[in-house]
């Protein structure tokens, strides 16, 4: 049964196949949002999500796009916005993570994790603004990557991570006169394909937060839909950190 909080509302989430942003999908549309996703690698598993979304009622749509392609993606916006009837929500949630040494850095991983962490969200934003209704959410998944090295080998992941916390806070300036607020949820240490939730890794974040565990990606999305709703309208500019904290 869905709730009332996003209904009539339409929602793009760039990256929703799976992880968080497969979490963001289905809170949207439980919560009453008309949903369009994009999806990059072909997979059995978008075609059995979809069945499960229409067999509970709930509308939603997938695309391909690969975020790194400008093209591509600023197709899919336009597609969805056109499926939709119109945007009232934008979620960018496509990323990429590659860490090591700066010298053992390739120049085309960095320039992919720039395409898809940096130019991406300003190629949909872009693309979105012609249909974004007044009111509108620009919502992006950053990370506290963007503030905290933590660790070796983040350098790039983090500056890109940086460079779309400051890209929303411009935004937020930008966009004010439209009634669109621009915010950045900064999840920490999440079990997905990027966060192995097992192993070395999972136990050395497990013990590094005061939790003493990692989030999931419902715990994020759970955010995203409260700031994609009409409680957050004077939330404007704003990075939130879902660590559990991590860097508290």
């Amino acid at each position: 049964m869905t709730t009332a909080a996003l209904s009539g509302k339409t929602a793009l989430v760039i990256g929703g196949s799976r992880g968080i942003g497969a979490a963001i999908v289905a809170k949207l549309a439980a919560d009453g949002a008309a949903v369009a996703f994009t999806w990059v690698t072909p997979s059995q598993h978008i075609a059995q999500r979809l069945a499960e979304f229409q067999q509970a009622g709930q509308n939603v749509q997938a695309l391909q796009a690969d975020s790194a392609d400008p093209v591509a993606l600023s197709d899919a916006v336009k597609r969805a916005a056109t499926a939709l009837g119109g945007l009232d929500i934008l979620v960018y949630n496509a990323g990429m993570l590659k860490t090591g040494p700066i010298d053992d850095f390739s120049l085309a991983d960095f320039d992919r994790m720039y395409a898809v962490n940096v130019r991406g969200p300003f190629v949909a934003v872009n693309a979105a603004l012609a249909h974004l209704r007044r009111g509108g959410r620009i919502i992006t998944t950053g990370s506290i990557a963007g503030e905290k090295a933590g660790a070796p080998g983040s350098t790039v992941y983090g500056l890109t991570k940086a460079a779309v916390a400051r890209m929303v806070r411009g935004l937020a300036w930008d966009l004010a006169e439209r009634g669109i607020t621009v915010n950045d949820v900064q999840p920490g240490p999440v079990v997905s394909d990027m966060t192995p939730g097992t192993g070395d890794i999972g136990e050395w974040l497990r013990q590094a937060n005061p939790q003493k565990r990692l989030g999931n990606p419902e715990e994020v999305a759970n955010l995203v839909s409260w700031l994609a709703g009409p409680e957050s309208s004077y939330v404007n500019g704003a990075g939130f950190k879902v660590d559990g904290g991590f860097t508290a």
